[in-house]
């Protein structure tokens, strides 16, 4: 069995979706610190031919804090999800698959969230019920108890109470994990490569690694899918 284990991440890019398409089993790794220079509560879109960082609202973001316990700022939340879609509506209103995506986005963003890890996950189960993408996806605060264990460690234990034999990770995972302890206790670590693959974006020059919601906009679920598994393992 294929385990992945990242972080939940609010409509992300496409490497973290081939993690997905790359495993038999996802674990959004929602009890660990939130990482407040990270991408967990942020992305990029297109706007005006160029990228454009959004970022979800948080409240007293902090290292020391995990992430299914750092707040959405509700204070500030419903003025920056009114002011978001209107910008999904600016750049895309003549992409091809528009109104699909902006009713997926508006359905995420109008549910009770109270924490960051609760809309990140949302997102991410929003776009794989879209496109298709089956998976069992699981959350690390409901079954594993480990806590007590830190870094490669937890992963391992994780590993080992799934039975994977098999443990996919992002290419920035080699400097954080050794294919040969992983080797020991019997799993097969790989790390995943992204290659980049294009798609027509009104036209204008290719703005790549942009959020999984842009390439929604201008691509057919069956055609991301296929673009899911453009990487390489290594």
């Amino acid at each position: 069995m294929t385990l992945a284990i990242m972080q939940p991440y609010f409509f992300p890019y496409v490497g973290y979706f081939q993690l997905i398409h790359a495993a038999d089993k996802f674990v959004f790794y929602d009890d660990v610190a939130f990482r407040k220079k990270g991408w967990i509560h942020r992305n990029k879109i297109l706007v005006n031919g160029g990228e454009h960082i959004f970022t979800a609202p948080i409240k007293n973001a902090s290292s020391f804090v995990p992430i299914n316990q750092t707040l959405i700022n509700r204070q500030l939340y419903d003025r920056w999800r009114t002011d978001f879609l209107k910008t999904l509506v600016m750049s895309y209103a003549k992409a091809p698959y528009y109104r699909a995506v902006y009713e997926l986005v508006d359905g995420v963003l109008h549910e009770p969230h109270d924490t960051i890890a609760t809309i990140g996950t949302a997102s991410v189960v929003a776009c794989c019920d879209y496109m298709g993408l089956k998976k069992e996806l699981v959350l690390t605060a409901d079954r594993y108890h480990n806590n007590e264990l830190r870094s490669q460690e937890r992963v391992l234990d994780i590993c080992r109470q799934e039975g994977a034999t098999t443990y996919v990770n992002a290419i920035g995972g080699k400097e954080l994990y050794s294919v040969d302890d992983f080797a020991a206790r019997g799993i097969d670590l790989k790390f995943i490569k992204t290659r980049l693959v294009s798609y027509d974006q009104f036209g204008g020059e290719f703005v790549p690694w942009l959020s999984i919601i842009d390439i929604m906009m201008f691509n057919e679920p069956e055609r991301i899918i296929e673009m899911f598994g453009a990487y390489d393992f290594c």
